[in-house]
């Protein structure tokens, strides 16, 4: 055995490693994901934000009710579904609801998405780890990559910059356009201080 993990075969060892560790990086670690992100940053972030319960809007549904519900900020439901306000939640199938508890991740599997709506990628936990097969949400690959062309063309659009400019910016915002724009705004402005433009 190489001599650096010779440690990590002692059970006391790793049971001390195991208990300093917080619970949502141990929740996300014995989650299964299956898929694979289109962006090469998803997994840069390291926190619970990409991954999300789906629920499936019923009559008598309200953001004020699934966050009651799920233990949540109706802010949160909103930004993660890309919502300005409450109406035209029922011209959705479904809502994607922040994860607050990382123990419900515990064994469970989830399925890496392009959610239209939300307009990222997201690692979606379905009830019954079972995604509904008639949901326009389980994408496959050749769908995800034409909105992610979508996505590009209106960054780079929007930024008046080539491809590799406006993809490094959506990478560096793990897919999400408002925050690439902001951070593209940031360096112009930065860019601006120092004198370059």
């Amino acid at each position: 055995m190489n001599s650096h993990f010779s440690a990590l075969s002692s059970t006391d060892i790793l049971r001390i490693i195991f208990e300093k560790l917080p619970i949502p990086d141990l929740a996300r670690a014995s989650c299964d994901v299956l898929g694979n992100p289109l962006s090469g940053s998803f997994w840069r972030d390291n926190s619970l934000a990409k991954f999300a319960i789906s629920h499936r809007v019923m009559r008598g549904d309200s953001v004020a009710s699934l966050a009651v519900k799920y233990s949540v900020q109706v802010m949160d439901i909103k930004r993660l579904n890309n919502m300005m306000s409450d109406h035209g939640i029922y011209s959705r199938e479904r809502l994607l609801i922040p994860i607050s508890n990382p123990e419900i991740l515990i064994n469970r599997t989830c399925f890496i998405e392009l959610d239209v709506y939300a307009k990222r990628e997201v690692a979606v936990l379905y009830p019954g780890d079972v995604p509904d097969r008639k949901s326009t949400y389980v994408s496959n690959r050749i769908s995800s990559e034409e909105s992610n062309k979508r996505v590009l063309d209106s960054l780079k659009r929007s930024m008046h910059v080539d491809n590799e400019t406006a993809q490094y910016y959506w990478s560096v915002a793990n897919g999400d356009p408002r925050a690439a724009l902001a951070e593209f705004s940031a360096d112009l402005q930065w860019d601006r201080q120092v004198g370059h433009f």
